[in-house]
């Protein structure tokens, strides 16, 4: 690209991203990818047999996607900027993405980074007992009616508790608590003329339930010296560009019980000048929530060195 591209915004995604393989044939054919991956690999030995071989459930595991999800993203960033790809100024991950923007922004070294968010993983899967929480996209609906609803569901008790933990475009929102809670507010959903698909998840993400996993990560990103942010990177919990590496701490324990307020991120990239929009990493679920999110916006992913000259040209 070239500077007549316009302001580019890095973005990163979040579990379920993973695919067997993924970064592979950039370590092949990047020497800037190769080092940020072997990187990764010294900070966690064996992550990218895992990575390129699998298999396909261990890899899926939380504590395994996450560290996985940020080393593909941040080679991928590096391999665009050692192309010749227009440096963004911008910044934003979904979820576990926002670490691999941070990474990218220079606030934290992609060693670190993969060591935290396996650890974030852990803390994730042990919060909740197997089978007892739940997640399911919500599709048809509007987030005030979602919200009534949930509302009216968790006032049931503490064994119906239920939130809102993505808000990924219009129309599409991910609801996540109990078992029960999202069974009934499932039921709930459908009656208001909701569509609702169960997604195959370890554990009850981004719900009040993570709040033993937020205490515990609070511990290890304490001891992290974040650094200033090089990018504007907008922060999850916010939908508002970090001010300063003294909040990165903060946001991200936030951020571990909070919604992803995906689509004001979104928005905000836009309100602050982006006009193109490149995902790295693995798969292109972010570049599809785009068009939904701003119909006229532009955006690649790269993934692999096909899509990193297109993204590039």
């Amino acid at each position: 690209m070239s500077d007549g591209a316009g302001v580019v915004a890095a973005i990163f995604p979040g579990q379920g991203s993973q695919a067997v393989g993924m970064g592979r044939e950039l370590y092949e054919t990047s020497p800037a990818a190769k080092r940020v991956l072997d990187e990764a690999e010294a900070a966690l030995p064996g992550l990218l047999a895992l990575m390129w071989e699998g298999p396909a459930e261990k890899l899926q595991l939380t504590a395994n996607q996450q560290p996985a999800l940020v080393a593909a993203g941040a080679a991928a960033f590096a391999a665009y900027l050692e192309a010749g790809g227009t440096a963004p100024r911008l910044a934003a991950g979904h979820s576990l993405g926002e670490y691999t923007a941070h990474v990218a922004a220079g606030t934290l070294g992609v060693a670190d980074a993969v060591r935290i968010v396996r650890k974030r993983g852990q803390y994730m899967q042990d919060a909740v007992p197997a089978s007892a929480g739940a997640m399911a996209a919500v599709l048809k609906l509007d987030e005030d009616v979602i919200r009534q609803v949930l509302a009216e569901v968790a006032a049931g008790g503490a064994a119906d508790l239920v939130a809102v933990a993505n808000l990924n475009a219009p129309g599409q929102t991910v609801i996540s608590g109990t078992a029960e809670g999202v069974a009934k507010a499932t039921d709930a959903l459908k009656a208001r003329g909701g569509r609702l698909i169960p997604l195959k998840v370890s554990a009850p993400f981004h719900s009040p339930l993570m709040a033993p996993a937020a205490t515990r990560l609070a511990t290890d990103l304490a001891a992290v010296a974040f650094r200033e942010p090089g990018l504007t990177v907008v922060c999850n919990v916010t939908a508002e560009p970090l001010q300063g590496a003294a909040q990165a701490a903060r946001l991200l324990t936030e951020q571990v019980t909070a919604p992803v307020r995906w689509v004001e991120c979104v928005r905000k990239l836009a309100a602050l000048g982006a006009t193109r929009y490149v995902e790295f990493g693995s798969g292109t679920v972010l570049v599809g929530l785009l068009g939904r999110i701003l119909p006229d916006a532009t955006g690649v992913a790269v993934t692999d060195s096909g899509s990193l000259a297109a993204a590039v040209a």
